[in-house]
């Protein structure tokens, strides 16, 4: 028997989105990924690193994806329920978590690391990475670009000009180097996303939480049935991600 509007809606508010895995969203939506292969580029930086800051680990499930670990390795992340995914999951591997409030300064000494790497960071604040690089060192991170998913987010909150500027990787690169950073490597894409289910919305909008701030179905509710009604009529809905990779050193 199909799903209902109320199943879907039951379904996605129920689910838990602790951490950074989204494997619930199995069946219910799909995302290209981006060509470069940013588990496989991490876990070929850290093993050549002798001390590694994973900077907002979510729940660690990318960096715990890496075969070894540098002697010093460490990971930041801001949210409690992720502070505790994380620490389950990459102590055992002799990783530390740090529970950060992702605001300057980063707690730990100047050029304490000679890797410091993210995915998807909320904020990028470059003076500190700069600062906890040692001479040498690198940043390798794999960012949310500019008007990513806006076709969902837009959906729900309207036309947002001003903000599709935001995240660009031309902007960022700029912010590197004038915190003193070269900017070594920088590739972008912009890859598909198909949506199944209002059920995925849903979840996606609980988890990613800056996409709609303060969404909660009851809300949205009536923006939420226009999408069942759309994706019932004319299939999955679509939209757009848009990453870049960007690495960035610190001269010696």
């Amino acid at each position: 028997m199909p799903e209902t509007f109320d199943d879907l809606i039951a379904l996605g508010e129920s689910a838990d989105v602790t951490g950074w895995d989204f494997s619930w969203l199995d069946g219910r939506a799909t995302e290209e990924r981006p060509p470069w292969g940013y588990a496989r580029l991490l876990a070929e930086r850290l093993e050549r690193a002798s001390a590694s800051l994973d900077i907002q680990t979510g729940g660690g499930e990318v960096l715990a994806e890496a075969r070894v670990f540098p002697p010093t390795a460490v990971a930041t992340e801001s949210w409690p329920p992720n502070v505790a995914a994380a620490t389950r999951l990459l102590h055992p591997r002799g990783v530390v978590v740090v529970a950060d409030a992702d605001e300057p300064p980063l707690p730990f000494a100047d050029a304490a690391f000679d890797l410091v790497t993210s995915r998807h960071p909320a904020t990028v604040h470059w003076a500190e990475i700069a600062r906890v690089l040692a001479p040498g060192g690198s940043y390798v991170a794999q960012h949310v670009g500019p008007a990513s998913a806006f076709e969902l987010i837009e959906f729900f909150l309207g036309p947002q000009p001003e903000a599709r500027r935001g995240r660009h990787h031309d902007d960022e690169a700029a912010a590197a180097r004038r915190a003193g950073l070269e900017v070594v490597d920088l590739r972008i894409a912009r890859t598909r996303i198909e949506i199944f289910d209002v059920a995925a919305v849903v979840y996606l909008l609980r988890k990613v939480i800056w996409w709609v701030p303060g969404f909660t179905v009851d809300a949205y509710r009536d923006r939420l049935r226009d999408l069942h009604d759309l994706i019932q009529r004319d299939g999955p809905f679509v939209a757009y991600s848009s990453r870049h990779l960007i690495e960035a050193r610190k001269r010696a």
